[in-house]
């Protein structure tokens, strides 16, 4: 078993599964993909298409909005790949640093690099 994490797309929080490596995530979602059954983390969800993530419970250790969130595995039908018709993907959003834009740096020039000509 391997712990994975998943991001609530709705707040960001980190939720980890023990998973087996050989289970491929089609996406995570915050409702349920049309067709799909999910079982709860705490169940035997290798046999099923996916995972209902509860945000706040024991896998997110507490942290989270308390809404319910989607892990889809990729699911075959008569060797074909199924695509659901409806997937709306929410991306996590998450504060945090950024990386400032060079371009929009309006201090000196130091496209030359690092200086070290000071004395301490």
């Amino acid at each position: 078993m391997t712990a994975v994490r998943y991001y609530c797309p709705r707040c960001g929080a980190i939720a980890a599964l023990d998973r087996e490596g050989n289970l491929a995530d089609k996406c995570v979602t915050p409702e349920p993909l049309d067709g799909w059954e999910y079982a709860a983390p705490y169940d035997d969800f290798e046999s099923a298409d996916g995972v209902e993530i509860v945000c706040g419970a024991a896998e997110t250790d507490g942290e989270g909005c308390g809404e319910p969130y989607y892990l889809s595995f990729v699911k075959f039908e008569d060797g074909e790949e199924v695509d659901p018709a409806d997937r709306a993907f929410v991306p996590p959003r998450v504060d945090g640093p950024t990386i400032d834009d060079p371009a929009e740096d309006d201090g000196p020039d130091d496209s030359d690099g690092p200086r070290f000509d000071f004395e301490p």
